[in-house]
């Protein structure tokens, strides 16, 4: 089975085209149906952030004023360089996962833009020095769980 751009897809054991060849109709009403179910919530293409300038991907761990966290999660979502927000337990409330073009960019985007979003009290970075796993299929974690 090949995807778009011709990309080789591996079927997973009870993926959705595993073991039953089904025809084109029966396939597309369980696509169908598992959207409707929000178990697929969505399609998106993969982008390599290289390619489009983005060299630099920082993890920042945020402190927020307890009573500002709605106002927080509310800016996160609306802020484009924040490719992920994780509530956590530890030293900090947030990890943030941002992408930049470079350190330069990345300070700007911590003293102008992170530092000014409601309720943070104080922030660490982590800068990524080598991506060595990305986004691994959803479905592959489902036979580890």
């Amino acid at each position: 089975m090949r995807g778009p751009f011709s990309t080789p897809i591996t079927p997973l054991p009870g993926s959705l085209f595993h073991a039953d060849p089904q025809s084109k109709t029966p396939c597309w009403n369980r696509v169908q149906s598992l959207e409707q179910r929000r178990v697929i919530t969505g399609y998106r293409a993969t982008i390599d952030p290289h390619a489009i300038g983005l060299r630099l991907s920082a993890f920042v761990e945020v402190s927020v004023d307890f009573a500002h966290h709605a106002a927080f999660e509310a800016a996160v979502l609306d802020h484009a360089a924040i490719l992920d927000c994780y509530t956590v337990a530890g030293d900090g409330d947030y990890l943030l996962h941002v992408i930049t073009r470079d350190v330069e960019t990345l300070d700007g985007l911590l003293r102008s833009e992170l530092s000014r979003l409601p309720g943070v009290q104080r922030f660490a970075s982590t800068i990524c020095m080598k991506t060595i796993k990305r986004a691994a299929p959803l479905m592959a974690a489902v036979k580890v769980a």
